[in-house]
């Protein structure tokens, strides 16, 4: 599964904005249980002041002595969940994505031990779990939310996991990870059923 995986992103090319936007990433770790992967997510806490509460992946905006975009998402990984970075396989990127503040958003996919311990940084995050890619391909919608991207209407599922709400963004850039990585077939197009 994780050799398929690697296999696709290498023969990926990633969609690119051109533009001058405020830029950050985020890591899409995938551990390397050798029958299911997971995925590691995290729920940002409640006292923050933007996306408070919501299911995010580890990562953050580009700081200036940030030397690229990779390293703001492995830096951002260490510092909200205690992620070496040396711990991690990047295999590469997805296609960037436009947040709903204006921030271009590269995520890396990264391999990482299944046996990995993290630590919640209560300054950032609630919690963090994993949810397995076979749960996730499975496709068990809560709903289909609608995302506006590049002028053209997305539809991208929500995914309920043991009372996590994995919407938005995060969900849009899990969709893409399994339909390049994994041949999922989530459509993201116009379709008349998901109306």
């Amino acid at each position: 599964m994780l050799q398929q995986l690697r296999h696709r992103l290498n023969n990926h090319t990633p969609r690119r904005f051109r533009s001058d936007q405020p830029k950050a990433s985020v890591l899409i770790a995938i551990t390397d249980h050798p029958t299911d992967p997971e995925v590691i997510l995290t729920r940002r806490a409640d006292h923050l002041s933007s996306h408070s509460g919501e299911v995010a992946f580890p990562g953050g905006k580009h700081d200036l002595t940030d030397p690229d975009l990779l390293f703001t998402a492995l830096r951002e990984a260490e510092e909200e969940v205690g992620l070496n970075p040396n711990k991690v396989d990047v295999i590469g990127p997805l296609g960037q994505v436009m947040s709903k503040n204006r921030l271009q958003v590269t995520p890396y996919v990264g391999i990482v031990p299944d046996n990995v311990t993290l630590t919640a940084n209560p300054d950032e995050l609630d919690a963090i779990f994993r949810v397995p890619v076979s749960y996730l391909m499975s496709d068990p919608r809560y709903r289909t939310d609608e995302i506006r991207l590049t002028h053209m209407t997305h539809y991208v599922p929500a995914w309920e996991f043991e009372g996590y709400i994995i919407w938005g963004l995060t969900a849009y850039m899990l969709a893409e990870l399994l339909n390049v990585g994994f041949d999922a077939q989530i459509p993201m197009k116009p379709r008349p059923e998901h109306r």
